[in-house]
């Protein structure tokens, strides 16, 4: 295992403290467990389907019903 430093916020120092107080475990179990969600989820690749249908009408989920019912 490797070490690393990082500053982190007061605030978020002090919440991490004040979780690992509660939880009865350590800073560095919490940072490593919030580091290996985080890169998991960043590791997952959007849907191919993602932006197929891009209409590019900036105002499409507004004007759904008007859309819909006019005749061409």
């Amino acid at each position: 295992m490797q070490t690393k430093t990082v500053s982190l916020q007061d605030t978020l120092n002090q919440n991490l403290e004040q979780l690992a107080q509660q939880t009865g475990r350590s800073i560095d179990e919490l940072i490593q467990e919030a580091l290996e969600l985080y890169l998991a989820q960043q590791a997952k690749p959007m849907p191919r389907s993602m932006g197929i249908g891009a209409s590019g009408m900036k105002n499409l989920a507004r004007r759904t019903e008007e859309l819909l019912w006019t005749e061409d």
